[in-house]
């Protein structure tokens, strides 16, 4: 194990901080309560030049977690692609930024609320929506969309209905009341979640180009400002709560306000749950687009994990400034609070903003406009030293004569910036070689009806349709949702302003991640993600142009998971390389376990792509009788590297090996065929093949019409492959179940169809016709092996039932 740190900085400048009244006494135990190594320790006091005081090592403990320094994934993250013609801020900011024409530009990322969202689903949910929207906003950008990937355990579980309600009601209450439409998301389920469940959201907002903002604390003297709600107790140490896995009693503690909890680092038990307002959010959003209209201000941090501490940390770091700050100042509800309880507090819906010297009086008069708490709490310095003051006794909330009595501010914390943010450790943490897995042979006996096989996997959790989650959220708020959640990818029609003139943007999102493909092969099953997300924005007739990523993973303590975790970066980078789509934000999340059990590696990613023009939009399902449909792409031929990991196996043999073969030049060229064909507009529909194999997807292009418009059947007939000798079972399941990537069902006008597939040919893309829509059934003949047929009737009521097991009826 490596370790890098600032080493030889010299002693803090000025008086070093004295032991504040209430602090505890630092000891080995308080240490490594605070999840500081013994070797970390030794570098705080060698980079201070003393040891720390309590705020300081609570400071320390925050800002070294993995939730804020990335200590353990830094060295594997760079070898992302994050550069591209578009990008105009990539990772390091709060959010990313990709140019989308006309003087605009997209704002996006995805953050995870895992840890708290199993402790309280409704409130962990919902801050985790309230963070990510801020991170957008912070950067001067209207939020316009918002998705979701959830990961729940096995739905018979005993916790799963109640997680799955809670985190779906907080995702909705906090985005419906703030006003962005959710425009889509996944769920899945699997026992590798028993014991720590995923909650990963993502916001895109656009902004004129010139107006985008960063947070830096530029421009030495300018006034620093605390703007927003007060500061309470909830949320302390939740970035160092995120960066540890749960022990076997860990979800379901609470202290006696009932509030779940996983640390208790003082006398009593402190909560680690923040508890969201979106109502305040709104009213935050508003007034700092105001403030960003009126060039008031020089920077802008939302308060996130570590809250005030962190924000004012990176802000110093990346302008390689000071910042001098006056916790006397800081606006509260809670009293007695101490230097390391304001510090560390994560109260939802805060902003710090640093204004242009002389500005601070119209930013305080505003934010009294909207009845925002705001208050100047410091400034900017040329130090590169993070200092702050706290008068011993002062409490602005205590009765008189305190409130009368003059402050006398001694330093608390005096520390080097460097130390807290480029300084701190990076590690390379060992890794092993994961267990080869081979695909094997698998006998599954053959079915009476292969039609029923389709109905219960259209009616299983994970493939079936998520309509009781999306109708709990507002995805038509501000009227701009122009493909709703249920299709390949959500679609936003943008109104952007220039001068007198309105130039109207259309975007597509979609997030995916295959976490068993994953967790069989992590460079496969990474590069499967990307190429998967990229996909549902390419059938949805949109370019991609930019990701953001949400890395999902077990205690990089472990060399097996830091293995997976690095072949999985791989992967992601080469599927970000060969689709020329580079990854501009992120987040990772370590320590997803609970006693020792891992989740499934789960690295989602977030594709955003942009449209040449609403006439270019295209949906998955049929939309009339007698459409020709082609299969663009590779069909499966048997069960090698088609049934592994599937959810047809797993749902009949249980866990299974095998991954599916990715070819990313096929892949490359497929999705930009695909591209050129939406453009063209020859494309009735496009639908990828996933979760589930071409059965499923057939059966969602006939079914998943929206409301108002009828079902479509089709009659398909696949081409023979090989002899009918020594084909068994589970290689006809591997022609309708198995779950082969690079594949695309597209239906097209008649007289299209030879100018279809003589663009595949150009471009040396396999394409086959397979089948004409029409009728109430689905029907599927394999020329060499069975056939099945089902009523759509059947097929709609089986996936819309696919979560009554879990939610009720």
């Amino acid at each position: 194990m490596t370790h890098q740190s600032s080493g030889g900085v010299a002693a803090v400048p000025g008086t070093a901080p004295g032991v504040f009244p209430g602090d505890l006494v630092i000891t080995d135990e308080l240490v490594r309560q605070h999840k500081v190594s013994e070797a970390e320790y030794r570098t705080i006091v060698e980079a201070l030049g003393r040891p720390p005081t309590y705020t300081e090592l609570g400071v320390f403990s925050v800002m070294w977690s993995e939730h804020c320094s990335y200590k353990s994934s830094r060295v594997h993250l760079r070898r992302l692609p994050t550069k591209g013609p578009r990008v105009i801020q990539g990772p390091g900011e709060n959010a990313g930024v990709v140019d989308i024409g006309d003087g605009f530009a997209a704002v996006f990322k995805m953050e995870s609320h895992n840890h708290p969202s199993f402790i309280e689903p409704y409130q962990g949910a919902a801050t985790g929506v309230g963070g990510i929207l801020r991170d957008v906003f912070t950067m001067g950008a209207r939020p316009i969309a918002s998705l979701n990937s959830l990961r729940f355990g096995r739905p018979d579980h005993p916790r799963t209905p109640e997680l799955l309600r809670g985190v779906v009601a907080g995702i909705g209450g906090y985005g419906n009341s703030f006003g962005v439409p959710t425009v889509g998301g996944e769920v899945f389920f699997d026992a590798r979640y028993d014991g720590n469940i995923l909650v990963n959201a993502f916001t895109c907002g656009v902004v004129h180009k010139d107006r985008i903002f960063y947070g830096r604390a530029t421009g030495i003297g300018n006034p620093i400002l605390y703007v927003g709600a007060k500061t309470g107790r909830d949320g302390i140490h939740g970035a160092t709560m995120a960066s540890d896995e749960f022990a076997d009693d860990s979800a379901g503690k609470s202290n006696n306000d009932g509030i779940a909890t996983a640390s208790s680092l003082r006398s009593g038990v402190r909560s680690t749950m923040q508890v969201g307002d979106p109502f305040m959010g709104k009213i935050l959003l508003e007034a700092c687009l105001e403030l960003f209209q009126l060039d008031l201000l020089e920077g802008i941090q939302d308060m996130g994990a570590a809250g005030l501490t962190s924000s004012s940390v990176e802000m110093a770091g990346r302008a390689k400034n000071g910042i001098e700050l006056d916790l006397d100042l800081i606006p509260r509800r809670a009293k007695r609070m101490s230097p390391y309880e304001i510090l560390l507090s994560e109260s939802q819906e805060r902003m710090l903003l640093v204004a242009k010297r002389g500005c601070e009086d119209r930013v305080l008069e505003i934010c009294k406009k909207w009845e925002l708490d705001a208050a100047v709490i410091g400034h900017v310095t040329d130090t590169q030293h993070w200092v702050i003051r706290a008068t011993p006794g002062y409490d602005p909330l205590a009765d008189a004569p305190n409130k009368g009595e003059k402050r006398e501010s001694v330093v608390v914390a005096d520390i080097p910036i460097d130390i807290l943010t480029d300084g701190a450790p990076v590690y390379d943490r060992p890794r092993e070689p994961l267990s080869q897995i081979f695909a094997t042979r698998i006998e599954l006996d053959p079915p009476a009806d292969w039609g029923e096989e389709l109905i219960t996997l259209c009616g299983s959790p994970n493939i079936g349709s998520r309509r009781w989650i999306w109708r709990q959220y507002d995805h038509i708020v501000r009227g701009g949702t122009a493909v709703r959640p249920g299709g390949s990818a959500g679609v936003v029609r943008v109104p952007c302003e220039l001068g007198d003139s309105v130039v109207y943007k259309y975007l597509s999102f979609a997030v995916d991640c295959n976490a068993r493909q994953v967790g069989n092969d992590p460079f496969t099953g990474g590069a499967m993600a990307v190429a998967e997300s990229c996909r549902n924005v390419v059938c949805s007739g949109a370019e991609p142009i930019g990701l953001t990523d949400c890395l999902n993973f077990g205690n990089p303590e472990r060399p097996e998971v830091m293995e997976q975790f690095s072949r999985a970066i791989d992967g992601i980078a080469a599927a970000c390389t060969a689709l020329q789509v580079p990854i501009v934000s992120g987040n990772v999340s370590l320590y997803n376990e609970t006693a020792g059990q891992a989740i499934l590696p789960t690295p989602t990613i977030a594709c955003v792509g942009l449209f040449n023009s609403e006439k270019d939009i295209v949906t998955p399902w049929f939309k009339r009788d007698g459409d020709i449909v082609l299969a663009l792409g590779v069909l499966p031929s048997n069960q090698a590297g088609c049934l592994g990991g599937s959810e047809y196996i797993a749902r009949k043999k249980g866990w299974t090996t095998g991954t599916p073969h990715l070819d990313l030049e096929l892949e490359t060229r497929l999705q930009r065929l695909v591209l050129k064909l939406a453009r063209e507009h020859l494309l009735s529909s496009a639908h990828d093949v996933a979760e589930g194999g071409l059965a499923v997807a057939l059966a969602e292009c006939c079914v998943t019409a929206p409301e108002g418009e009828k079902d479509v059947g089709a009659r398909i007939t696949l081409p023979a492959v090989g002899s009918t000798e020594g084909h068994g079972a589970a290689d006809t399941a591997a022609r309708f179940f198995g779950e082969i990537p690079s594949l695309i069902l597209v239906s097209v006008d008649k007289n299209s169809v030879e100018q279809v597939l003589a663009a595949a040919r150009d471009v040396a893309v396999p394409a086959e016709t397979i089948g004409v829509t029409g009728g109430e059934t689905l029907r599927i003949d394999d020329a060499t092996r069975a056939s099945l047929r089902v009523d759509l009737a059947r097929l709609r009521q089986a996936r819309e039932e696919c979560l009554t097991s879990i939610v009720g009826g």
